[in-house]
């Protein structure tokens, strides 16, 4: 994992804790999916292509670094920045364009977000950043992060998010929603997960 992105986050979580302390405001509410979110691809994002009723032209592609993958009988195909969507519109292009099919039914669906990440922070086993794969939520992202720490205040979990260049903060009781209590918590790209140690 790369450390710059991890000091950042520390940096952020610290100075949220603080803003905490004295006595920033939380909310219970989740936040509807934004209309907007992004979930074009980037490098390192991992996603499965399916095309009915062939078996040879289905499968898992990463994008490289340079933005692409490389489809079997149409070539390099430019991926970067696209919906998947719009993704399965090249292959299905290509496939019609090379005269290998003639309707195909192509889909895309991704299943990493290695270029979009989110970081778990405070008393976990294992702080860090991690990939966001599609619909992760805060129960899982504690556990990505090796678990709660022997010190962890479960039920006074913090997620923050920027909306609209403002950084709004959700309480999340992660040990009720573990025991079917209360609704898990869907993350975003660039979500940051702060669990506080138990003040005693």
């Amino acid at each position: 994992r790369s450390r710059l992105p991890l000091m950042r986050a520390l940096a952020f979580a610290a100075s949220l804790a603080a803003l905490g302390a004295c006595g920033g405001t939380y909310t219970t509410e989740v936040p509807p999916v934004a209309a907007n979110e992004d979930t074009t691809l980037g490098t390192g994002d991992v996603f499965e292509v399916r095309v009915y009723g062939e078996e040879g032209l289905s499968g898992a592609f990463r994008v490289s670094q340079e933005g692409t993958i490389d489809y079997p009988f149409v070539g390099r195909i430019n991926v970067a920045g696209l919906e998947p969507p719009a993704v399965a519109d090249r292959i299905r292009a290509g496939l019609v364009d090379g005269q290998f099919l003639l309707h195909p039914q192509v889909s895309v669906m991704v299943t990493e977000y290695n270029s979009k990440r989110i970081s778990v922070m405070g008393a976990v086993r294992e702080p860090g950043t991690f990939p966001l794969s599609p619909g992760l939520t805060v129960v899982q992202a504690v556990s990505l992060a090796g678990g709660f720490g022997p010190l962890a205040n479960r039920n006074a979990t913090v997620v923050t998010r920027m909306i609209d260049g403002n950084p709004r903060q959700f309480h999340v009781p992660v040990e009720d929603v573990a025991r079917g209590h209360g609704s898990d918590f869907p993350l975003r790209a660039g979500d940051i997960v702060f669990v506080p140690e138990r003040v005693f």
